[in-house]
């Protein structure tokens, strides 16, 4: 059974179609790219299944369960968590305080323990904490150690990418949602976060769904690769398959693709 089984996916805002009954599938341990052009319907794909908004159309089971009218906070609850194309922090937070706000959604101390300040509330602070750490670790000396202080916006772009992938971690999810992860970066930083990205897999054993307009990025990442357009799916399958697909071309460069006689 896949982990996340998604059937005829719709959703328009006013006139313009974002999704036009997309189906898609992960197994467990896999890791999707998702392209297309600009408008092709990426982000709203995310928006839609982190419940950000409501499909109008098509189910989205996700590890057996149908995620139906669940509002964002119970599908990371369940186990979905994501990151977005615009880097969303709290800036004037510390690192570490950024990741222990990814652990709210596991916590159970309620509004009386935490103001009495009760040893209840004391060692579950304690273990947010250690769990933060624990996973700032993954990403060595980039977010560890002497960074744990350190408020997010003096952060690089490219850590303040990691801190949102960290954050994201820290709400222990089964599915990892990256939207355009290496957006922005030099070439360096976005070997560094590829590699990154392989080892959320490997190394953790995250499922990773990711958008990407960056194709090196998809050659070396991906399992599988779905092509977006205009909100409908209009190829699927490995990198080599699908970069020599006629209808992605022609979806791409916005000509018809040259076709032997």
């Amino acid at each position: 059974m896949p982990l996340l089984e998604i059937t005829g996916l719709k959703k328009a805002f006013g006139g313009v179609q974002a999704l036009g009954g997309v189906d898609f599938h992960i197994n467990e341990n896999e890791i999707v790219s998702v392209i297309g052009p600009n408008g092709a319907g990426k982000t709203s794909f995310f928006n839609v299944i982190s419940g950000l908004f409501a499909p109008d159309e098509g189910s989205i089971v996700f590890d057996g369960d149908s995620l139906a009218n669940h509002a964002p906070n119970e599908i990371t609850r369940r186990g979905i968590a994501r990151t977005f194309q615009n880097v969303r922090l709290f800036p004037n937070l510390t690192v570490l305080e950024n990741v222990m706000v990814g652990q709210h959604c596991r916590t159970h101390a309620g509004m009386w323990s935490t103001i009495l300040q009760t040893a209840g509330q004391r060692a579950e602070e304690q273990l947010i904490e250690d769990k933060a750490k624990d996973v700032l670790s993954f990403f060595g000396s980039r977010l560890a150690g002497y960074r744990y202080d350190q408020p997010a916006f003096v952060l690089s772009y490219a850590n303040r990418r990691r801190l949102e992938i960290a954050r994201a971690m820290a709400t222990e999810p089964k599915l990892l949602l990256l939207d355009e992860p290496t957006a922005g970066m030099n070439p360096r930083e976005t070997a560094e976060l590829t590699e990154l990205i392989g080892d959320l897999r490997d190394k953790k054993g995250f499922t990773v769904v990711v958008i990407s307009h960056e194709m090196k990025v998809v050659e070396q990442i991906s399992d599988k690769v779905v092509v977006l357009d205009h909100g409908v799916k209009i190829a699927e399958g490995d990198y080599d398959d699908v970069s020599t697909n006629e209808d992605v071309i022609e979806a791409y460069l916005g000509r018809p693709a040259e076709r032997d006689e």
